[in-house]
């Protein structure tokens, strides 16, 4: 197996894409797209050690701490596979520092971290135009596409709401937690991997960005 490439974290603003291109690189590379939301998701529903401990914690509508993210990441990764694609995690410099005490202990690292970037109004614009598939959580925009709320997934049939985080009472708060807490972990990588932290502007198209994407990949496989 090519070590190279195989652990990727995309990072980025809300309605940056970080989601869209994720599936994309996994569906290309068949390397498992790993949604912190939906590993605590997940362990909470199974009732695991886990799961219990960080239902204390979003029960109370509370982040979960630093440490306790990690360790569900961590067992994720030591029960399925070395190989992920993180999409939008570690959302903290704590997370950061966590995960590569772990791949440590795993005597793994990271390939590459991509910041995709894009500017306040364009993620106004794209969270207030946003609408989403309550069962495969895929993504729309209602001014490139014929969805309105209330209509049919195209994926899977199951209906296309707002989320309640999609809302202009909701955005500022979340873009005051991307800048407070997430930026840095740009900082950090910066200091601890500038080699593999590539940037890439959200600005521009899927099939463009996904190109640019994968030109990164095989710039990574070649210095492998």
């Amino acid at each position: 197996m090519n070590p190279v490439n195989q652990r990727i974290v995309l990072l980025g603003p809300p309605a940056s894409g970080k989601g869209t291109q994720a599936d994309l690189l996994a569906g290309c590379f068949h390397i498992p797209h790993v949604s912190t939301g939906a590993l605590l998701r997940s362990e909470c529903s199974r009732g695991t050690p886990l799961g219990k401990e960080a239902d204390g914690w979003t029960s109370k509508g509370l982040l979960v701490p630093d440490e306790l993210a990690v360790r569900i990441v961590t067992a994720w990764m030591k029960e399925n596979s070395p190989r992920f694609i993180f999409d939008g995690f570690p959302r903290t410099v704590g997370q950061a520092e966590y995960l590569d005490s772990s791949l440590a202990e795993l005597r793994a690292r990271l390939d590459l971290i991509v910041l995709l970037e894009l500017p306040d109004e364009m993620i106004r614009r794209r969270i207030l135009e946003r609408i989403s598939c309550l069962r495969c959580g895929a993504t729309f925009s209602t001014s490139l596409h014929d969805n309105q709320e209330g209509a049919p997934c195209p994926r899977c049939r199951a209906l296309l709401v707002r989320r309640n985080d999609d809302s202009e009472e909701a955005l500022d708060q979340r873009l005051k937690v991307y800048r407070d807490l997430t930026l840095p972990v740009v900082g950090y990588y910066e200091r601890t991997a500038p080699r593999i932290l590539q940037r890439i502007d959200a600005g521009e198209g899927s099939d463009q960005i996904f190109a640019k994407l994968l030109a990164l990949v095989a710039d990574k496989k070649d210095e492998g």
